[in-house]
């Protein structure tokens, strides 16, 4: 069984920001403009009310705020783990998103959802099991191989 590079600290808790900062932020946008209706578009001064409206919104100010955090925390994450990691450990967000849905937006959420966002969530442990990165690697042994070639080309010089 080959060792993996051990997930750090740092990307455990940038992975909880994500699965948090997503789905609330995206329920206080739905919130935010559920309360401010339909929006007009045409004519100019509809569109222009519904911007001010919009605007004045505090809850789709702090849905934007989280959906920053969430992108800000999902760069750093891809900066230190593979992609085929963070996204899979990423999708424990669905159960986020129904418990939001339940307890802020008052939905239902029947059984055969739960057992749904349960089988999502039994995967990401599935792939939680495998190495956080396989690139750094290949970067090291690369790095490596540039120094190597580096130092026989000044050899022969």
């Amino acid at each position: 069984m080959s060792q993996h590079p051990p997930i750090h600290l740092k990307t455990y808790l940038m992975l909880a920001v994500m699965i948090v900062a997503g789905p609330l932020g995206n329920v206080l946008l739905g919130k935010g403009m559920k309360s401010i209706g339909a929006p007009v578009i045409w004519p100019l001064a509809g569109l222009i009310h519904t911007a001010g409206m919009i605007l004045a919104s505090g809850s789709i100010w702090l849905g934007i705020a989280s959906l920053i955090t969430f992108f800000v925390a999902y760069m750093l994450v891809l900066s230190w783990a593979d992609y085929s990691f963070v996204q899979p450990a990423s999708s424990l967000s669905y159960g986020v998103v129904a418990l939001l849905g339940f307890l802020m937006l008052g939905e239902r959420v029947s059984p055969l959802r739960w057992a749904g966002v349960a089988v999502i969530c039994l995967g990401v442990f599935v792939v939680a099991r495998t190495g956080p990165s396989t690139t750094r690697q290949g970067a090291d042994a690369s790095e490596q191989l540039q120094v190597t070639e580096h130092a026989q080309a000044a050899e022969r010089v």
